[in-house]
């Protein structure tokens, strides 16, 4: 069966779903193109206001599969550098798309798996998951912003040593660590991030909108610049008209519903 990226819709959540069976839902070109369309349609569509990214079976994805990497080497390394450009543009449409992106792992994330479940603005995982950038053990260095978000999401020493000795982490030492936002039973991901999308969806998508774009560009400007952004993204949602809902039902101690 070829991997493929699997669509559908729960409620006002598009669910994206790796699926490759054989080889524990690898990545891969196909995929990364198919994960840029939907989010690229899910950006567009109104009636879209999360989008949750899952792995078929009992795991989330093993990764970039070994086979096309032997290929590639005996390419010209402009076919690599083609095919990771597909995975950091899958990346760059999550950090873009204005709608809330949920990872939800069960099982294995492993290499771009796990830089794949880090790229998304939540985490949730099973009690029995377990994340490994195994890039270094077959002499590679990161790809899809593994080393930008561990960076980031943790302290240098442990981002150090997740990537240089390829250690396995659980979904409680990062939820320890911030990184996970819940920890639930095994086999029951999905289920807990579908529940999570279903939250954020009764908020208003203007709102969460800024609040992710202001997230993600934070790192970038300083304390003014972040100022004027926050000022500019606050009187533009207050003049929306779901501010008007969202202020009236507060006052009224009713439950604001946001078209």
């Amino acid at each position: 069966m070829a991997a493929e990226l699997l669509q559908s819709r729960a409620g006002q959540t598009l669910v994206l779903t790796l699926s490759d069976p054989e080889h524990r839902n690898a990545l891969g070109p196909g995929i990364y193109a198919a994960g840029q369309d939907a989010l690229t349609m899910a950006a567009g569509d109104a009636g879209i206001r999360s989008v949750v990214i899952t792995g078929a079976g009992d795991v989330f994805s093993a990764g970039g599969k070994l086979q096309r990497l032997l290929a590639n080497r005996a390419a010209e390394p402009d076919v690599q550098a083609h095919s990771i450009e597909g995975l950091h543009q899958w990346i760059r449409a999550i950090a873009r798309c204005p709608k809330p992106v949920i990872a939800a792992v069960d099982g294995a994330a492993a290499g771009a798996g796990f830089s794949l479940a880090l790229a998304c603005d939540l985490l949730v995982a099973a009690e029995d998951a377990v994340m490994i950038m195994a890039y270094s053990t077959i002499a590679l260095s990161p790809d899809g912003g593994a080393s930008w978000s561990l960076a980031h999401l943790v302290p240098r020493q442990l981002a150090t040593e997740l990537l240089m000795c390829g250690t396995r982490i659980s979904a409680q030492r990062l939820h320890e660590l911030g990184v996970v936002n819940q920890v639930v039973a095994k086999g029951s991901a999905l289920t807990a991030a579908l529940a999570l999308a279903g939250r954020l969806n009764a908020r208003a998508p203007n709102a969460l909108s800024s609040i992710k774009s202001l997230i993600r560009q934070a790192g970038g400007r300083d304390l003014n610049q972040q100022l004027d952004q926050e000022r500019e993204h606050f009187v533009n949602n207050l003049h929306h008209a779901n501010a008007g809902i969202g202020i009236d039902a507060f006052l009224n101690k009713t439950t604001p519903t946001y078209p």
